[in-house]
């Protein structure tokens, strides 16, 4: 077998010798979608470049298939350059500049291409990453959440969950948006009122490019506290219908694009997980099934007018597998799967995001108008020992729907030195909630019982206006933006919810600037929150005069560029929250209830909680350069927020320190090897009240503990450090393109120890045991709940 897939690698090297391939693409103005004739575009470290005709259009032929950096130039415009385009020769890659004009005099100040994005509204916390990095990033597994999670300042819990914590913030606190649209959720088993998930959401091969903002939100992207997401998607192919399959560890997926006539393309993909043909062979207790859908379709009816359509949407369901508790195993692990079967309900769930974004080009300015509609359906139901043979043993009956409908508008004008951004928006709501469930409570067992339906009307007004002053040293930009609704008469008054924002850079060197940022943002609470009703049926939370949620940020840094490929940042941050949902019913922040499989929110609260996130952050990042690329950073945080007294408390998201190091080496005859380490912090976590706990009214409603939030997040977990590796290797043929990985999660072997389960013991039957000597109460004792395990896969990605 071994000397079998020798001699077929041999020839396939053999098919592959001598093959080309062809760049070809368009150089245009940003602002007028003018071409750019007669510009030079050159690979770089090369001699071997085109330039431009007419129309902006250029061909470079002959390449050899590999992975190259290309540069536009052009007198009187600044320089672009596209990082890590791949070369095959089974198709053409197609690769468009936009290029912005520089006010500069000539002889003021040599132009110069930097390779790290950086725009006069956020000339801080601004990250970009690539598809190639996306694609290779170790332990990704081509999922975007995951590849995320090596960005500085983020986090994600070490369990089986993709939760994004940026900067101390919670995961709803981040907003994402996909060609200018935006998108409620990136990932497959969302919580609802949160964000997170086991697994990504969006096909890697529609992203061009991915920008991060930790800080610094431009105005025309609103609800954000803690973070915003730029999704760039590609083109289809122009030229001839192309298919991608790809085989990973957990789905299998197919991609296709091509031109529809001379004006129009489109991407379309669909994948469907075989996760739980895995779970089931490795009697694991949860058998999860994702199926997701993705496309775009972009119309360019002529220079100066396109449109572009997506869709995104994915259907959930996430069952039991009782069979476990028959297999043979060991103690440990059928008290394991035990307790996981009596927790977690069986859910269903389903969402999408359609949208249009069309665009209008003007001489000196472009004026985009986005329509878009999102709904998410969430059903979950558990049963007493999961027996669904009586309604008396109905524990949980949950069906929820979110529904949006936007309408945004706005213009971009560049003349002189100016950059102005200007437009509003409005959205049309609708929420569902039909809730039974029986709950525990240091008080006793509660039932809440109640159906609401909830539809109200979103708006917003914003505009941004940006200057570079002394030729060009110091950059200038001031936005304002106002977000109101009619849900109660406090959140429909637009003063209340103004957010002023300011940026400055300064160039000290040629390679050094100094940066500065300060905005006050906004975020609408939950709609679980807004819709809770009490049995009378009234609106508990709007009587409560619930919210925005509002947060002050100071970022200032420093930024250095010793060479065009290198970049150090060091920034210091601050947050400081207002208005954060506290809970009545157990008396904590919401920002202390972390974020588990289920619903946040749906709850009484007021807007009482208070917090700050405060800390500093460093950053190394090496882009491909003679086959090197890496990226470095290290993030001290500090997360807090105020408990039922008004004291500063840990949040669930004070991981302390946060270590990301990411390298890798491309080698000859296009074998790539990556690594990736991550270490975390240890969370904070609330000890059981175990005296509450064991109550048998409490424990036959919950099967878990009760926490104590007396002593809330007194506790922490340990350090979780992870090393993941991965191995590529390319074959460029005539026909196709095939990409063979080895990728290995948590190689070491690393374990973590998170809070442990409280459990109760069970006899031979597995009937709880009730305690001797106080026969209300169950006899309990704590479990361990280790993570970590070497997670290898193979996966290939055929392109034809």
């Amino acid at each position: 077998m071994k000397n079998l897939l020798i001699f077929a690698a041999i020839c396939i090297q053999a098919i592959a010798f001598g093959q080309t391939g062809k760049i070809k693409g368009k150089v245009v103005n940003a602002i007028s979608n003018e071409p750019i004739p007669f510009a030079n575009v050159a690979i770089k470290g090369t001699t071997t470049g085109a330039s431009t005709d007419i129309d902006g259009n250029y061909t470079i032929e002959n390449v050899t298939p590999g992975t190259y950096t290309l540069e536009a130039s052009f007198i009187g415009f600044n320089p672009s350059t596209q990082f890590e385009i791949l070369v095959t020769g089974s198709r053409t890659s197609f690769v468009n500049f936009t290029m912005t004009e520089n006010v500069q005099t000539l002889d003021a100040v040599e132009i110069v291409a930097s390779p790290f994005t950086k725009t006069e509204e956020s000339p801080v916390s601004l990250r970009t990453i690539g598809f190639d990095e996306i694609q290779r990033s170790p332990g990704g597994n081509r999922d975007i959440s995951k590849v995320i999670q090596s960005l500085p300042g983020v986090a994600s819990p070490p369990s089986f969950r993709n939760d994004i914590i940026i900067r101390g913030g919670a995961p709803n606190e981040n907003r994402f948006y996909l060609d200018g649209i935006e998108v409620p959720n990136i990932n497959h088993f969302a919580t609802q009122g949160s964000s997170g998930g086991p697994v990504g959401l969006i096909n890697v091969n529609f992203i061009r490019e991915v920008d991060f903002y930790s800080g610094a939100f431009p105005a025309n992207r609103g609800n954000a506290l803690s973070s915003v997401f730029e999704f760039k998607q590609k083109e289809g192919n122009p030229e001839r219908i192309k298919s991608t399959v790809t085989l990973g560890s957990s789905d299998f997926g197919l991609t296709l694009d091509g031109p529809i006539g001379k004006k129009s393309n489109f991407i379309f993909s669909a994948r469907r997980s075989y996760l739980q043909f895995l779970f089931q062979a490795l009697q694991l207790p949860i058998l999860p099934t994702y199926n997701d859908f993705q496309g775009r379709y972009e119309v360019k009816f002529n220079q100066k007018n396109k449109i572009v359509f997506i869709g995104l949407g994915a259907i959930d369901d996430f069952k039991l597998n009782p069979g476990v508790l028959k297999a043979d195993a060991d103690s440990a692990t059928l008290e394991s799967n035990q307790y996981i079967l009596a927790n977690l309900p069986v859910s269903t769930q389903w969402n999408y995001a359609v949208g249009a974004n069309y665009t209008h080009f003007s001489k000196k300015s472009f004026q985009t108008v986005v329509l878009s509609r999102n709904m998410l359906n969430n059903n979950s139901v558990k049963y007493a020992n999961n027996d669904e043979s009586s309604e008396a043993n109905l524990l949980q009956q949950y069906n929820s729907q979110e529904s949006e409908n936007k309408l945004r508008v706005e213009n971009t004008w560049r003349d002189k030195g100016w950059k102005v951004n200007y437009g509003g928006g409005m959205e049309f709501v609708r929420y569902t909630n039909s809730t039974y469930n029986k709950i525990s409570s240091p008080l006793g067992a509660i039932l809440i019982d109640f159906n609401s339906k909830l539809n109200f009307f979103k708006y917003s007004l914003f505009g941004q206006a940006s200057k570079g002053l002394f030729e060009q040293r110091m950059t200038v930009s001031l936005g304002l933006r106002t977000d109101f609704n009619s849900y109660s008469k406090q959140m429909a008054n637009p003063i209340n919810q103004l957010s002023p924002r300011l940026s400055l850079a300064y160039s000290l060197t040629p390679k050094v600037s100094l940066n500065f940022n300060t905005g006050r943002y906004f975020q609408l609470p939950a709609y679980t929150i807004l819709g809770y009703r009490d049995m009378m049926g009234d609106l508990v939370n709007k009587a409560n005069d619930v919210t925005y949620i509002a947060v002050n940020h100071i970022v200032a840094g420093l930024e250095y560029n010793p060479n065009r490929n290198l970049r150090m940042t060091m920034e210091g941050f601050y947050k400081q929250y207002n208005n954060y949902p506290f809970s009545l019913r157990d008396s904590v922040s919401l920002a202390n209830l972390g974020a588990d499989f289920g619903v946040i929110g749906n709850e009484p609260v007021v807007s009482s909680s208070k917090g700050r996130s405060y800390g500093v952050e460093f950053l190394a990042q090496q882009r491909l350069f003679k086959g090197f690329y890496g990226i470095g950073s290290l993030t001290l945080v500090r997360s807090e927020f105020t408990t039922k007294t008004d004291e500063f408390k840990p949040s669930a998201w004070d991981n302390g320190f946060i270590v990301n190091l990411q390298a890798g080496k491309k080698f000859k005859k296009n074998w790539e090897i990556g690594a990736r380490y991550r270490i975390l912090g240890g969370a904070p976590y609330t000890p059981y009240n175990v005296q509450q706990s064991a109550l048998i009214s409490n424990w036959d409603v919950r099967n878990a503990g009760i926490l104590d939030y007396n002593n809330i997040n007194t506790l922490r977990n340990g350090v979780a450090s992870q090393l993941d590796m991965r191995i590529d290797k390319k074959f460029f043929l005539k026909k196709f393109t095939l990409n063979l990985y080895f990728d290995i999660q948590n190689a070491l072997n690393q374990k973590f120890e998170a809070q442990p389960n409280l459990n109760v013991r069970r006899d031979a039957a597995g009937l709880p045991l009730v305690d001797p000597n106080d026969p209300t109460r169950y006899q309990t004792y704590q479990i361990a709940n280790t993570s970590g395990t070497v997670l290898p896969s193979i996966g290939m990605l055929l392109e034809f």
